[in-house]
This record gives C-alpha cells, structure tokens and sequence, in this order.
C-alpha cells in the first residue's frame, strides 16, 4: 500500500495530533476542515453560510496539495451543530457544485465542534 502524508499552509494547521490529509491508492482522504483563516488560525464568521464557504476553500486548498480538486470529491461528510442549517447548506452546496454532479454526502448534527465552529466536513476524493 502506498501512502503519502499532505500539508499545506494554505489550509488550517492540524488542531490536535493528525494530518491534513493522507493520499493512498488513488484517493485523497481529508481530515476533518472547520471554517479557519489560514493565516489567523480564527473562525471567519458567526454566519453558517460564511463557515460553510470558508470550510469548502480550506479542504479545496488541501485537496489541490494533493493534485485534485473539488469537482473531483467522491463523498463528503457533514457535521453541523445545527440540523436547521439544512437548507443553508443545501444552498451553497448548489452554487459550489454548479454543472457538476454533487458527491454523496452524509450530514450529522453535533453537539459542539472545535473552536465553537457550526460546520466541519471532511473529504475522499479521486486523483
């Protein structure tokens, strides 16, 4: 099995003991992306669409580390601290995903995420 460890600078640092994404047999594996300021390490905004935006942008930027992108992301999972956000979520969904078919995706809701974040989503996506 091949396995390669991914780190970017334009994503988040890891919060605790992990990798920003592992790359293994053809598919990228993310960790798990709150919506940070690379450059701050802070929450960029008590809006949920906001977070949603910038969370997207962080697994982009490790995903392009990786040499994919978005379009080509398999399966994403959501965790959200509030399931009413569900349409919100939907909404930018549909505008980053726009001509392209959506990947699968589960979203759970929480009861708190790192940081006091509203959104965390993770990735596996195709080389």
């Amino acid at each position: 099995m091949n396995r390669k460890t991914i780190f970017t600078k334009n994503a988040p640092s890891a919060i605790g003991y992990y990798s920003q994404a592992i790359v293994s047999n053809g598919l990228v594996y993310t960790a798990g992306q709150i919506p940070l300021d690379p450059k701050t390490g802070e929450i960029v905004s008590d809006g949920f669409s906001e977070q949603v935006k910038q969370t997207l942008i962080n697994i982009e930027s490790v995903l392009k580390e990786s040499g994919t992108d978005l379009s080509k992301s398999i399966k994403l999972t959501v965790f959200i601290t509030d399931l009413s956000n569900y349409p919100e979520l939907n909404a930018v969904f549909k505008e980053q995903f726009v001509g392209a078919d959506p990947p699968a995706r589960s979203v759970v809701e929480v009861s708190a995420l790192p940081k006091d974040a509203l959104i965390e989503i993770d990735c596996i996506a195709t080389l």
